[in-house]
């Protein structure tokens, strides 16, 4: 009865899965205890099988355990939003919402969809998004994504995107595709698992008619051997354990604020030798500050020309006008102001009370000296110029030596000039400098990098994606830095990290590696105890409960090793 209730569901399992032309562990262990029962080894077929559902059990839990932390993480998902209609708060499916709709997000609740806070200010917990565990602050006109907590204050938010386009669901949707770009390890694995199934029955059979011709043993005892290697040869210890280690890294990255597209390209991060990076807002901010104001017209004071400025800068949208504004820090009047116009890529130019002004680089101002300072002329007469920094990212120069430490050669693209380039790399310690390159010239200078890199290595390019697509494209590992869930960051790249932080490539990187160790060592330890005990098995030393071991025992120790992924990586 014992026997009937144990093989019940393994024979089971085998018939379906015959039925759709599946031969797999499940039919060899089936085989092996109906065996092991006909040549009257009942107890032993039995503990054959009592030992498998054990560990299968055991399996099922680990492998639960792996996925279960992934979900948890990925549990980002609001299914109801609180809308205001008038002065009413009604509680409504967040696929319904609308872009324009206003929410409200109270403390302690997740922000549903990506949206402008109109009222309200908070702390919001980005750690779900970005992997950094200090929440950020907030305040109205802010922009806020939804997958934050709001840690603080009530929260009036304008939606700018429905569910479908919001970062959540983008996540949500790059973690569950993830998986389907499969490494060629997996795909070996998948490909031949079956085939490796059949041979191994077709080498079982063989050794149960040969070996009594060749040796001493009898039918019975050969048809035993044949039954053992039927059970050690199962090939689940290495068809669970590697797509296993590799949804495991996918998932240990996610919790680091970093969306992997696909094994694939898990498996080719820890390959990278060289690194190109873009400079404006990948090494740094993109958050231009003036550095220095030099007076020319010393009827001029400092104040009065800022104020020139703002009161020009105030009606650009050039990412410069707001570093002049913060400068400023006063509030701007426009009555004196009067025939506004703006040159793209130039400058602009006003009337201020009776005056005329330009503001802008040396060419549009007519000075015969080559900068990349803003200059300031009143009727026609040079007055003042302001020098322009984008301040580098705090965490660039520790990654860039990590970089180098790996003897991963890092490069430089810009479209600044030489001077702010070089002294940027200077800085930096990075050797390989390329300045005042336009879109065609990063692409053209990748693609050399590409052609002339060493076989089986990987070329990244760092960018920010949105200007960059083509390049990001180009790279044999395309990484977008920051700009959190926009459409071109996500679609142009392999890898998106979901913040600013430099620091995390090196914490992919370490990833990668790490499954690519986790993984080869499973391969090592199934190969080496499964041909440890076959060799036992036909020298007449190991039975069906080490073979048992060889198979079940091996695969949930895999696993288990497996699952050291979860854990810091940083």
């Amino acid at each position: 009865i014992s026997y009937i209730i144990l093989i019940n569901k393994t024979l089971i399992t085998a018939i379906k899965q015959l039925r759709k032309k599946v031969i797999n562990e499940n039919f060899l262990v089936t085989i092996s205890a109906l065996g092991a029962f006909a040549l009257g080894d009942s107890h032993e077929g039995l503990m054959v099988l009592f030992l498998y559902d054990l560990g299968k059990v055991l399996e099922s839990m680990a492998v639960n355990k792996s996925r279960n932390s992934v979900a948890e993480l990925m549990d980002i998902k609001e299914e109801t939003s609180n809308l205001k209609e008038k002065n009413k708060i009604i509680v409504v499916p967040t696929t319904e919402i609308k872009v324009g709709d206003i929410i409200v997000v109270k403390e302690g609740e997740r922000v549903p969809l990506d949206g402008t806070i109109v009222k309200g200010s908070s702390m919001l917990d980005t750690s779900a998004l970005t992997g950094e565990s200090l929440p950020i602050s907030v305040k109205v006109g802010d922009n806020i994504l939804s997958g934050s907590i709001n840690k603080g204050g009530l929260l009036e938010v304008k939606v700018t995107s429905i569910y479908k386009d919001s970062t959540v669901n983008k996540i949500l949707e790059l973690v569950e595709t993830a998986t389907e770009r499969k490494t060629k390890t997996e795909k070996v694995v998948s490909k031949y698992s079956s085939k490796y199934t059949l041979e191994v029955i077709i080498i079982a059979i063989l050794t149960a008619v040969l070996l009594p011709l060749f040796t001493s043993l009898t039918y019975s005892e050969s048809i035993y051997k044949g039954l053992t290697i039927l059970v050690i040869s199962c090939p689940c210890a290495i068809a669970i354990s590697i797509p296993l280690s590799y949804f495991s890294g996918i998932g240990a990255s996610s919790r680091e604020g970093i969306l992997v597209k696909g094994s694939n390209y898990l498996d080719s991060i820890k390959n990278i030798k060289e690194i190109a990076f873009d400079k404006t807002g990948t090494i740094t901010t993109g958050e231009f500050y003036i550095s220095k104001i030099n007076i020319h017209n010393k009827e001029y004071t400092e104040d009065k020309i800022m104020e020139i400025f703002a009161k020009g800068e105030s009606l650009s949208n050039h990412p410069i006008a707001k570093s002049v504004l913060k400068k400023y820090n006063k509030e701007v009047s426009h009555n004196d102001i009067k025939d506004f116009k703006e040159v793209s890529g130039k400058g602009i130019e006003f009337t201020y009370k009776k005056d005329k002004v330009k503001i802008g680089n040396p060419k549009y101002c007519a000075i015969k000296e080559e900068s990349s300072n803003i200059y300031l002329t009143i009727n026609n007469s040079l007055v003042a110029d302001i020098e322009i920094k984008d301040e580098i990212k705090s965490t660039a120069k520790a990654t860039i030596k990590k970089l180098k430490d790996m003897n991963i050669t890092v490069h430089m693209f810009t479209g600044d000039t030489k001077e702010k380039a070089e002294e940027i790399s200077k800085e930096l310690n990075i050797e390989d400098v390329n300045y005042s390159m336009l879109p065609s010239d990063k692409y053209n200078y990748l693609e050399k990098i590409i052609t002339n890199k060493k076989e089986g290595t990987i070329v990244a390019f760092v960018g920010d994606g949105i200007n960059d697509a083509p390049v990001l494209k180009l790279a044999d590992l395309g990484i977008s830095m920051g700009h959190l869930g926009t459409d071109s960051a996500i679609e142009a790249s392999d890898i998106v990290i979901m913040n600013d932080n430099l620091d995390k490539i090196i914490t992919a990187i370490n990833i990668s590696k790490k499954t690519g160790k986790i993984i080869n060592q499973n391969l090592i330890f199934a190969i080496g105890i499964k041909l440890l005990v076959l060799i036992l098995t036909l020298l007449g030393v190991s039975t069906m409960l080490e073979a048992v071991f060889a198979d079940v025992g091996v695969t949930v120790l895999c696993i288990l090793n497996t699952l050291r992924l979860l854990k810091n990586n940083k």
